[in-house]
């Protein structure tokens, strides 16, 4: 008998301008877990299409307004009950649509009432030294772009 999963789509964008990620930082709110760094985006709301979400959760995340230009893939990510940082006690499995954009408008800005507290820009050589979320270097090697070496978070 297999255990009841938890599934999430999200969609995602690689923003690149000057050298520099754009990148929200994950704040799981919880007093023994600890944030992390990870591309702009997250879940998608019912009804909802993957380019809508990556707009949408760019524009709460950064206070950016996008436009996308590719998808540049879709990655799926398994993780046992262990593995989650959330500590429920049942398997996840992510699927995340990665898209490149570019920034169209708006100011840099955090969110206040979401799962992330700040957005920032990073040179892309500085990333090795930030705790990354698994997703952040699959994509920028997806949008041709040397990151990090792969954390599990």
């Amino acid at each position: 008998m297999s255990l009841p999963m938890d599934t999430r789509v999200g969609a995602y964008a690689v923003i690149v301008q000057d050298g520099a990620v754009l990148l929200s930082h994950w704040n799981p709110r919880h007093p023994t877990l600890h944030g992390a760094w990870s591309l702009p985006g997250g879940g998608m709301e019912i009804g909802e299409q993957p380019a809508e979400t990556a707009v949408r959760e760019v524009l709460e995340e950064t206070g950016f307004t996008v436009e996308l230009d590719e998808l540049l893939g879709v990655h799926s990510r398994h993780m046992e009950p262990g593995e989650r940082l959330d500590g429920l006690g049942r398997p996840f499995h992510a699927l995340r649509v990665v898209y490149r954009a570019h920034i169209t408008g708006g100011t840099l800005t955090a969110e206040t009432d979401g799962s992330s507290d700040e957005a920032r820009w990073f040179p892309l050589d500085a990333l090795p030294g930030l705790p990354l979320v698994s997703l952040v270097p699959v994509a920028l090697e997806l949008a041709g772009h040397r990151g990090p070496a792969r954390e599990r978070r």
